[in-house]
């Protein structure tokens, strides 16, 4: 399994409902995403781009990653919001790409933007079965795609096939295997019941398990928990602890852990879950005792030459 925090969670409101951008982003959510596509009609288009550059300005918008889902490339709305975001005070973090079905969809893009957006990174949605059949190709597009996204809804009307794990279990693969052989994030699509929590445990437990990096949330009542299942817990960091420091006595050679035998993919996987998720504590000063054995002409500013790992 893989944690990050890149990731964990993504909450979109729609970029008609202003009064909702300050919540958004307070969310907790890893990304809080202002929508351009499902959730605005057609008519309300450019009046959503116009009112989502606020989304960006907001004070709050620096407590997560700020995103903008635009419309799909494949028609002139998702050209128009390109244009749009290349204007705004504000560049998002990142962009969403819905329905991407190539790498084009990411050549696109990146040249809209070009020079005027040079920061903001891309998540590509991968919901049709020419996505899903083109998904190692699109997870390797470029420097600026950091994930897929998988949408389960869309890909399940289009192949006919039912809403659940099982029957999107080969999909849901394909996503994470092509988004780790690029070396990229991966997040699975929305549990849809919002007020069953114990079936979004099962279903994050399942994802987590499976790979992805993260889920998205249809309603802030998820987060916590998406949060959580996306998070390690203090057992499994202490047992990263544990393969970190018998990795450092033994050489990085295989080893044994709690009757476990390890090696060097298991000392990578527990460096960089303590690095994400076990950051330093900070170095505190040694009691008033100790400061007193100190020579006299020990000077008091001696600069602490600790590195960070």
């Amino acid at each position: 399994m893989k944690f990050t925090r890149y990731c964990r969670s993504l909450l979109s409101t729609p970029a008609t409902a202003v009064e909702r951008y300050t919540k958004s982003h307070r969310s907790g959510a890893d990304i809080a995403m202002v929508d351009l596509e499902d959730s605005v009609p057609p008519a309300r288009k450019e009046e959503a781009r116009r009112l989502a550059e606020e989304f960006f300005t907001l004070p709050s918008a620096k407590l997560a990653r700020s995103a903008v889902r635009i419309n799909t490339l494949s028609g002139p709305d998702g050209l128009r919001d390109l244009l749009a975001i290349t204007r705004y005070r504000v560049k998002p973090d990142l962009v969403l790409i819905p329905m991407a079905e190539s790498p084009r969809d990411i050549e696109i893009a990146a040249g809209a933007l070009g020079p005027d957006c040079p920061q903001t990174e891309f998540l590509a949605v991968v919901e049709t079965p020419l996505g899903i059949e083109h998904a190692p190709a699109i997870a390797a597009a470029g420097h600026r795609l950091r994930g897929l996204v998988f949408g389960s809804a869309d890909y399940a009307f289009a192949v006919g096939a039912r809403l659940s794990w099982e029957a999107l279990a080969h999909a849901r693969a394909r996503v994470v295997n092509s988004s780790r052989a690029a070396g990229v994030e991966a997040m699975d699509a929305p549990f849809f019941e919002v007020a069953d929590l114990t079936g979004l445990r099962r279903e994050a437990g399942l994802a987590r398990d499976f790979g992805f990096s993260g889920k998205i949330a249809v309603h802030p009542r998820q987060l916590p928990l998406i949060n959580e299942m996306f998070s390690p817990g203090e057992e499994l960091l202490e047992r990263a602890r544990r393969v970190v420091a018998a990795g450092l006595q033994n050489g990085r050679t295989v080893t044994v852990v709690d009757g476990v035998m390890v090696g060097m993919p298991f000392f990578e996987a527990a460096q960089r879950l303590i690095e994400q998720f076990d950051p330093p504590r900070p170095q505190q000063d040694p009691p008033p005792d100790r400061l007193q054995d100190r020579p006299q002409h020990a000077p008091t500013d001696t600069p602490n030459h600790a590195t960070e790992t």
